[in-house]
């Protein structure tokens, strides 16, 4: 990833990217943080998002992470290609997307987003460590 916030055009922002941060990404509706096992940590929204649906979003999330390390290590397997470790996995539908880093994802209105400074902030932290 390199000097990523360096360079892009977008909004100077911190390399440790916190929820707030990721609230000011265009189209961004909602974001969490969640444990490995799907408990929900904590999440912000723009719109009447209840603390019960963001729980069922994170307890959904966990075991995406987990299918996809799956998917990794048999596709690693088999192609002799890297897919670890795993930065971020995204689904889109309808008018919506979401994107998942590792404990963290967003919800995002897919016509407005970026995903190139979306996926830049959510795996940020991943790259640092």
């Amino acid at each position: 990833m390199g000097n990523y916030y360096e360079s892009h055009k977008g909004p100077r922002i911190k390399r440790t990217i916190d929820l707030d941060a990721l609230m000011q990404i265009e189209g961004v509706i909602a974001t969490g943080e969640f444990t490995p096992d799907g408990k929900l940590i904590d999440f912000r929204s723009k719109i009447e998002l209840s603390a019960e649906v963001a729980a069922m979003c994170a307890e959904l999330c966990a075991p995406v992470n987990v299918m996809f390390e799956t998917l990794a290590e048999q596709f690693m397997r088999f192609s002799e290609m890297n897919w670890s470790p795993q930065k971020g996995w995204a689904y889109s539908g309808g008018d919506w997307t979401i994107a998942v880093s590792g404990s963290r994802g967003v919800f995002v209105e897919t016509a407005k987003a970026d995903f190139n400074l979306l996926f830049g902030m959510l795996v940020a932290d991943k790259e640092q460590s």
